[in-house]
């Protein structure tokens, strides 16, 4: 599959990604011939490539096609979980990954009577940082306003746990042993 591909290929279990620069003319035609070859290699081996999933996610306005059909431009992807934009702007990303918790922290309220430390702090370090932390190093927040959304669903945390309440943010960080989502990316 990869004999003669000019761009980077990355194979998965179920799926194909063709990365590469395309700023000219001559980058442009480069992906379409990698996609002619992705194509006639899928002929050969009596295989389909599902062009229906088959998605562009582009920073310009060249389209390319796979085989006779176009394929279909799109504005953001999710890639491994992680949603990508066009710009890559990552503040969806950082919306998602907050009502996630936020969800988790809120089944969290509901189905959990204690209040207590012992048991707080580790269901949330289980359940609900992972969905704040998860791909950071490719998502990190561009934004003030997409930190400060993702320390409330921290700050509400905190504030669940019982003694703690009265305590300034920091304070109750500090009594838990948990560190500022802003300081752990910095």
């Amino acid at each position: 599959m990869n004999s003669g591909i000019e761009w980077t290929l990355s194979k998965f279990g179920d799926g194909t990604k063709l990365c590469g620069v395309v700023d000219m003319l001559e980058g442009r035609d480069t992906t379409q011939r990698d996609h002619d070859k992705l194509e006639r290699w899928a002929h050969v081996n009596h295989m389909k490539f599902s062009k229906v999933k088959c998605k562009v996610l582009h920073m310009s306005q060249y389209n390319c096609r796979l085989g006779r059909e176009w394929i279909e431009s799109s504005p953001e992807e999710k890639d491994l979980g992680v949603l990508i934009d066009e710009m890559l702007n990552m503040s969806r990303q950082c919306v998602l990954a907050a009502q996630k918790a936020n969800c988790v922290l809120g089944c969290i309220k509901r189905g959990v009577t204690s209040r207590s430390r012992e048991v707080i702090l580790p269901i949330y370090s289980t359940l609900v940082r992972p969905h704040l932390e998860y791909c950071v190093q490719l998502w990190g927040t561009q934004y003030k306003t997409d930190m400060e959304l993702l320390e409330q669903v921290q700050r509400r945390a905190t504030k669940m746990t019982r003694g703690l309440e009265q305590l300034s943010y920091e304070d109750r960080l500090r009594e838990l042993g948990l560190f500022s989502l802003e300081k752990r990316r910095l």
